[in-house]
């Protein structure tokens, strides 16, 4: 009768954060291998199991006695914290397994049952440190040469890894994590924020917030997590943040530039997104820093190691600055009812456009823009020097005016003008368009978008819910005609103040229209086209 290896991750220790596998998988075994403290945290899970529990140090030992068990038919639990697979026994089981010629399919049966790794745990204490490329790497030496973790440890650094060590320190390894701070120094600003977890959702958990030239004056052991950051990790009310790339798109918010949400991060959430790039004065104080440190905490090795770079004229490497790259969004036009664009207009596009960035031209009657770049102000002022009207992108307010018959029929321009100061740009729950013509023609279609308001015989029909897109689309709701010029204005600002305030994220107007029934105290009606929908033969 073959027997069965289950090789458990039981993540953290705390019992809400063991996985219904992990505790069904200990309630089948016959018998549980493991560390002797990994033991002792699960036992309110155990029954009537034998038990075999050793000393750290034991794993080969541990696994050995597993396979041998399972091979006489039992059931056989080995138990590893946080992931099975990562640091822990299932490896070692495979290798055993493998020097005894193993097969998966006529040998003992073998499941791996993962769990919550260290890194992961620890992250969610410390914030959202590890958002972007991340590496774990263990300290201990017991299976891995040091010259092997010292690499490692070096081409993390260089590679602005955010770095998770495992294993940093025990009674008898005391060097390691010195050496580690030592070679991240090299690269890194001594004020690299690094976060300590001890025992993570355990009775004794303790958190730390430190950077990396104080990290080892706090209490550092084996139950201990050490979390490094990379070059734009950041502190922000004792959380300790990663940003998720090292690119960020914005755009304009009246005359304010601020990040915002999703690939437009807001500026007041994400405190790291200044520039990236350090003075002369702050570099060098930065290198004395790290020098200073390193005549703190160097080992003979590593002031031996210094001395030959002097001698051979060889220089430290720098520290690492991912600089974040800002790409800039704004849209442009020549005016609200002006669509002709100037050649020095076309001229000054190509010019802040560049060879990087890009221009896509919109149904909005804009140009939308993406330009690389750390200076914002100076594409605006270049922009604004070529008489462009700018606008923000994204789910904002936006006009769509026509040309007033170039200018020919130009009562209406007024309320245009006058509507774009007030709401131009504002946020909304989802872009919302209000169109405007400026005769009965409606020939620009102003009775196709979110709000739509035509001027025709010295007053205003007003447009609510256009569908835009779709088999059912179909022209706004008029809800109200002959509005007075005087009162336009301030109509159009209520309903757009109502649909900012009660719209769902994401809501787009007609749907909103639809869910509330009345806006400003206009009745929803609905005049969805009714169409037979059929299969279409291309399957859409």
């Amino acid at each position: 009768m073959k027997g069965k290896l289950l090789v458990i991750g039981f993540g953290p220790g705390s019992f809400e954060h063991i996985t219904q596998r992990a505790r069904e998988a200990i309630q089948e075994s016959d018998m549980i291998i493991g560390y002797k403290t990994y033991v002792e945290l699960i036992q309110g899970l155990l029954t009537n199991q034998q038990i075999i529990s050793t000393g750290m140090t034991e794993e080969v030992s541990r696994a050995q006695e597993a396979v041998k068990q399972a091979e006489a038919g039992k059931t056989v639990a080995v138990i590893s914290s946080g992931d099975a697979g990562v640091y822990g026994m299932a490896g070692l089981v495979y290798e055993v397994l493998i020097e005894k010629g193993w097969k998966k399919e006529t040998g003992v049966e073998l499941e791996v049952i993962p769990g919550i790794s260290a890194i992961n745990s620890c992250a969610s204490l410390l914030g959202a440190p590890v958002m972007h490329d991340a590496c774990t790497i263990s300290l201990s030496d017991h299976l891995t040469p040091w010259e092997l973790i010292e690499k490692r440890i070096e081409a993390a650094a260089q590679a602005d890894f955010v770095v998770a060590f495992y294993n940093p320190k025990s009674g008898r390894r005391t060097r390691q994590i010195v050496e580690a701070q030592r070679i991240l120094l090299k690269y890194r600003s001594p004020d690299t924020p690094v976060g300590l977890v001890k025992s993570a959702y355990r009775d004794r958990e303790e958190v730390v917030m430190t950077n990396l030239k104080d990290m080892l004056n706090h209490e550092i052991g084996m139950l201990t997590t050490v979390v490094v950051g990379n070059s734009s990790t950041f502190f922000y009310d004792d959380l300790m943040i990663t940003p998720r790339g090292y690119q960020r798109k914005y755009t304009l918010n009246q005359t304010e530039q601020p990040l915002r949400p999703h690939q437009r991060l807001r500026k007041e959430a994400e405190p790291w997104a200044l520039d990236q790039e350090e003075t002369v004065e702050q570099t060098a104080s930065a290198i004395e820093a790290v020098q200073d440190t390193r005549e703190e905490k160097a080992t003979s090795r590593a002031l031996a190691e210094e001395a030959l770079q002097a001698i051979l004229g060889e220089t430290t490497s720098a520290v690492v600055h991912q600089s974040i790259q800002s790409i800039f969004e704004v849209a442009v036009s020549p005016g609200l009812a002006n669509k002709k664009f100037t050649p020095v207009q076309m001229t000054t596009l190509a010019e802040v456009v560049g060879e990087k960035g890009t221009m896509e031209y919109t149904p909005d009657h804009q140009i939308k823009l993406q330009i690389p770049t750390a200076q914002p102000d100076v594409i605006i002022k270049k922009l604004q020097a070529a008489s462009f009207l700018l606008s923000p992108v994204g789910d904002v307010f936006t006009i769509k005016a026509c040309d007033f018959c170039d200018g020919e029929k130009s009562d209406a321009i007024p309320h245009t003008e006058e509507l774009q100061k007030r709401l131009g740009g504002m946020d909304m729950p989802k872009e919302l368009k209000l169109g405007i013509n400026g005769c009965g023609m409606a020939c620009y279609g102003a009775v196709q978008e979110d709000i739509g308001i035509v001027y025709r015989k010295g007053a205003f029909d007003l447009f609510l819910g256009a569908k835009t897109v779709g088999r059912n689309a179909h022209s706004g709701q008029i809800v109200a005609e002959g509005i007075a010029p005087d009162d336009i204005v301030e109509i159009v600002e209520n309903i757009v103040h109502e649909y900012k305030e009660k719209g769902h994220p994401n809501e787009r107007f007609h749907k909103f229209f639809k869910r509330v029934k009345n806006v400003y105290g206009f009745d929803y009606q609905d005049i969805t086209p009714k169409i037979k929908v059929e299969p279409a033969p291309c399957g859409d």
